[in-house]
């Protein structure tokens, strides 16, 4: 059955009571998160530690029973259909392990293979695209005990994606990588995605993979979402400015002024200008205008981090201060 959204929430939250038996509190987790995430999309679900980002990956997922609203997964409730998503869903656990830890890796992904009832045709597709994407044929054979962070990574990755789901939950994937292996997995889950072949849900600290591999930011703090759009117009609004480096082919002191500039620094005696501009200038706009008052070599334009970006969402954006709910 093929749905409009692979995700579509409606209200949803969920309380905890915490304390002693005779003196309990209740606790809002999450409330009223209302999201809806279409097919093909590669959504980066972003918050401080104690935000609710887990707590509403265990509603979406079918592990935690909302205490408001609704959801609908693949289609699905995934409470009361939670055998039937787990068929059309893949999740990835940076801290957690579906991996059999003193079996081979290609046992492993046979199992996985067995007890999602995938074709042998098929999953011997599948596995041998993953093993080639990302570099596994070295240790197929080696007991997941002794595989390096990186290595496992790669086969958590793999068995999660071996029954080809719709979604692809990822949970700081990326945690505690060397920047090689990152950027192979990143390299990997962006081409997936880019196939259309599913759709991707993202967690993590770890703001490159968001950039790399995201279109799309939801920002969710204290158990509500605070942002949801995509990341070009969340630059726009709250990146503040971005810079062009123009190399000149002969020394040169710069204009007094240039629409959108806000800051200009010369360097390297005149041949180097560095211009900060608005984030509503058109960095097409603002070269062609410093082409007619001096020969250009090269250009550069510097986008602000995504760092600064949520840095400064953050602060445009949250709410009063208050205690951190639990994840």
């Amino acid at each position: 059955m093929t749905t409009e959204y692979v995700i579509s929430t409606q209200g949803l939250g969920r309380d905890f009571l915490v304390g002693s038996r005779l003196r309990r509190t209740r606790v809002t987790a999450v409330t009223d998160v209302t999201l809806d995430v279409a097919h093909g999309e590669a959504v980066g679900f972003l918050g401080p530690n104690g935000a609710g980002k887990s707590t509403t990956i265990k509603m979406l997922t079918g592990v935690l029973v909302p205490s408001a609203g609704t959801a609908r997964v693949c289609g699905l409730d995934p409470v009361r259909e939670r055998r039937a998503l787990a068929r059309r869903i893949g999740v990835v656990f940076g801290q957690r392990s579906q991996l059999w830890w003193d079996l081979p890796l290609a046992e492993s992904f046979a199992l996985h293979g067995a007890i999602h009832r995938v074709p042998a045709a098929r999953h011997r597709e599948r596995l041998d695209e993953c093993v080639e994407l990302m570099d596994m044929a070295g240790f197929l054979a080696t007991p997941v005990r002794q595989l390096s962070m990186g290595q496992r990574m790669r086969g958590e990755v793999t068995a999660a994606l071996l029954h080809s789901p719709e979604l692809l939950v990822l949970d700081e994937p990326t945690i505690g990588l060397d920047l090689a292996s990152k950027e192979r997995l990143r390299t990997f889950l962006s081409a997936v995605n880019a196939r259309g072949e599913v759709t991707l849900l993202l967690t993590t600290h770890d703001l490159p993979d968001v950039e790399r591999l995201c279109r799309r930011i939801v920002v969710i703090d204290r158990g509500r979402v605070l942002v949801d759009d995509d990341l070009d117009t969340l630059r726009r609004r709250f990146a503040g400015h971005r810079s062009l480096v123009v190399e000149l082919a002969s020394p040169a002191s710069p204009p007094p002024a240039l629409p959108g500039v806000v800051g200009i620094a010369v360097e390297a005696q005149g041949l180097r200008w560095r211009l900060e501009f608005t984030a509503a200038t058109s960095a097409a706009t603002l070269i062609a205008e410093v082409a007619q008052r001096a020969e250009l070599r090269d250009v550069t334009v510097d986008e602000p981090s995504i760092e600064d970006l949520v840095r400064t969402l953050y602060l445009a954006v949250q709410p009063e201060t208050g205690p951190r709910t639990p994840r």
